[in-house]
């Protein structure tokens, strides 16, 4: 099973792009905090940084709220892909959304 579920804050504005075949692709960053107890039993705070891509409908809501600093909740599943770069292969790992909750 391939899911996933963020709560968290838009770290970067989303950015649209028109493909070839007329779809809409947002993407965007969201940070999330996590909060856990070290060996020593402190209480420590460690950020993520999360890429995500949106389609269909979610393009709207993201043109209109996709605000950094918003506070969202997000579900969708992981997907990896690879591209090459100056002859390197590059390899991303981000959340394609399939449900945004405004927050």
């Amino acid at each position: 099973m391939n899911h996933v579920n963020l709560i968290g804050k838009v770290s970067s504005a989303p950015t649209f792009t028109q493909l070839n075949d007329g779809r809409k692709i947002a993407k965007f960053s969201m940070s999330t905090k996590e909060i856990y107890l070290d060996a020593e039993g402190k209480t420590k705070t460690r950020n993520n940084w999360h890429l995500l891509t949106a389609w269909g409908r979610w393009i709207k809501v993201l043109e209109e709220l996709g605000q950094v600093g918003s506070e969202m909740a997000i579900e969708g599943k992981l997907v990896s892909r690879f591209y090459n770069s100056n002859g390197q292969k590059k390899y991303v790992s981000e959340v394609e959304v399939n449900d945004i909750i405004l927050m």
